[in-house]
């Protein structure tokens, strides 16, 4: 997907990386729903603590591989040997920690029957529509009472920051900067 404009205007993250620009103009802040697409994304936004979304950007094919697509079924019947097969794949971030919590996530999600669009957009802002120009803000209420929500049902890597990145990644809160094209 190559943007149709280099020189348009966007948010100051983006850095000239075309799989960067891509992911701005054609997923960042566009609503994602559904079952497996938010557990990916929840997923990888766990994974992408502490290090930069772009490194998860060009990992996320090898992790579609590696977790079975994301689905739900296939990741939650992960044992030891899968994990342990995981922590020596390249393609992936090779951290024990949070390929754990995303084999227990799985787990917990089906074992407690829970519908992610349903939990994690009961959290979304009333007011989602307004475009924010404080490019500095990193959580929210929001995020707050989502990830302490989360955490109460047992899912593991969903700290505030990490939910208030899910949130704008999905389109449940607008934050492209005033001046980006895509912020009306």
């Amino acid at each position: 997907m190559k943007s149709g404009s280099q020189d348009l205007v966007r948010c100051p993250w983006v850095s000239s990386d075309q799989i960067y620009i891509d992911y701005h103009d054609y997923e960042w802040g566009k609503e994602l729903k559904g079952q497996r697409n938010l557990y990916e994304k929840m997923t990888l936004e766990g994974f992408q603590s502490g290090l930069s979304w772009l490194t998860i950007l060009k990992r996320r094919e090898g992790f579609r591989l590696a977790f079975q697509n994301f689905e739900l079924e296939k990741v939650a019947a992960f044992g030891e040997s899968n994990i342990e097969e995981l922590m020596s794949d390249t393609g992936i971030i090779r951290n024990r920690a949070k390929i754990s919590a995303a084999v227990g996530n799985a787990r917990i999600i089906l074992e407690k029957s829970l519908d992610l669009t349903e939990i994690l957009w009961s959290f979304a802002p009333k007011l989602s529509s307004s475009v924010r120009s404080q490019e500095s803000i990193t959580t929210s209420p929001e995020s707050d009472a989502l990830s302490k929500e989360l955490k109460r049902l047992g899912i593991k890597f969903v700290g505030s920051t990490t939910m208030y990145a899910l949130m704008q990644s999905t389109g449940m809160v607008k934050d492209h900067s005033v001046d980006c094209f895509l912020s009306n």
